[in-house]
């Protein structure tokens, strides 16, 4: 039997290489398009989240230990919301995980411009300190919420003005605040509600059950869970009833949603604390 020439031997060695390669680049690429991979930005993947967490903050909770007015801090306006406002929309895992801080452009405020006005009102922040971002500096409240959670809802919002909007868009359209007032659970100094009632009055109006955290017996945060396509979820962590004893999160069974009462600052003191910020930020 003849024995096949040197270079057929060399080309059969070659397209046998090339076979390989090509079937480990196929099983690579199939591999991530099922996966759903993110890119974080040390430029290593992580897996496409699971599903979406709506937090909203109360803003009297917020604004318990305010000490310092500026111009941001909306704990020291003469019109402090009193309704729940935005925290953010996160992308979360079903394990109770979450991507934080994926690849994506760094916020730009020119980039929501027009949208700057719902969101003063709508997502405003209830600090003066500036807020870590995934850059290793410090920025607006907006920019770590873009930066961190932001760029992490891909492929359901492709850009910073798309996440801002419809962040704004789903908690218009789901009104935690109006459901809860209707229900009765409306902004009291004096009044406790039961935890297990406030929390029926959402899973009535959303068909999901939501998350809640407290601080002492207030109400701080309520988040809300949806699909990708925004249609309400429960929460991963859920409710756990043991012995006739609801538990979530921090919360105890009967809790308060605080108004804007006596211990805000006056409007003496808040107007010296204003000048005081401008006059700092002009020297």
């Amino acid at each position: 039997m003849a024995t096949p020439p040197i270079k057929a031997i060399l080309c059969m060695q070659l397209l046998a290489i090339f076979i390989v390669a090509f079937c480990l680049i196929r099983i690579n690429c199939s591999w991530v398009a099922e996966e759903g991979l993110l890119r974080k930005r040390s430029g290593v993947h992580q897996r496409q989240f699971d599903y979406f967490k709506l937090s909203l903050l109360w803003p009297a909770t917020a604004c318990r230990n305010t000490t310092r007015c500026c111009s941001s801090n909306a704990c020291c306006r003469s019109n402090l919301p009193s309704e729940f406002t935005i925290h953010g929309l996160w992308a979360d895992y079903n394990d109770e995980t979450w991507p934080a801080c994926c690849s994506g452009p760094q916020f730009d405020k020119k980039e929501i411009s027009t949208l700057l006005k719902p969101l003063r009102k709508y997502w405003p922040s209830f600090s003066c300190e500036a807020v870590s971002n995934c850059h290793h500096g410090k920025g607006t409240f907006w920019a770590h919420e873009w930066e961190k959670h932001g760029t992490c809802s891909y492929p359901v919002v492709h850009d910073e003005y798309e996440y801002f909007l419809t962040t704004l868009n789903v908690y218009f359209k789901y009104n935690v605040t109006g459901v809860l007032f209707e229900a009765g659970y409306v902004p009291s100094n004096s009044e406790k509600y039961p935890l297990g009632g406030i929390i029926t009055a959402i899973q009535n109006a959303f068909h999901a059950t939501p998350e809640l955290i407290c601080s002492g017996d207030d109400v701080e945060e309520l988040r809300i869970c949806f699909y990708k396509d925004f249609q309400p979820r429960d929460c991963a962590s859920g409710f756990i009833i043991r012995s006739d004893r609801l538990s979530s999160g921090s919360c105890p069974q009967y809790v308060s949603l605080p108004a804007y009462g006596s211990w805000r600052y006056s409007t003496v003191q808040r107007q010296f604390l204003d000048l005081s910020d401008s006059l700092t930020a002009v020297s």
